[in-house]
């Protein structure tokens, strides 16, 4: 497998800009939130809020991490086996750091 680093760097940077745009949405909505007289309502949506931030947050440490393994030679393979990873998984899902076989281990 051949990897364009240049235009995997630029995907992955890119997807760490929406993601802290994201975030700042989400901020916003947290600060008009805030106004609500229903604090069911307030405490409800900051919840669903937190847990966006959450995955968020998570989703910019895994592409933190592809631009690291990109930086060291690494990104496109496995960090679990070292199996070359399918160009088709990294078009999807940049960021991937392991085979669909060592994923499924971690995720059961």
């Amino acid at each position: 497998m051949v990897i364009d680093s240049t235009a995997v760097r630029e995907r992955l940077q890119e997807m760490l800009c929406d993601l802290d745009a994201q975030a700042a949405k989400l901020a916003m909505g947290a600060d008009r939130e805030m106004n609500l007289s229903d604090a069911g309502a307030v405490l409800t949506n900051n919840d669903r809020e937190r847990a966006l931030l959450e995955g968020i947050l998570e989703q910019k440490t895994r592409v933190a991490a592809a631009l690291s393994r990109l930086e060291g030679g690494t990104y496109g393979r496995c960090v679990d086996c070292g199996v070359d990873l399918p160009d088709a998984r990294l078009e999807v899902r940049p960021e991937a750091a392991r085979c669909v076989k060592c994923q499924a281990k971690i995720e059961r």
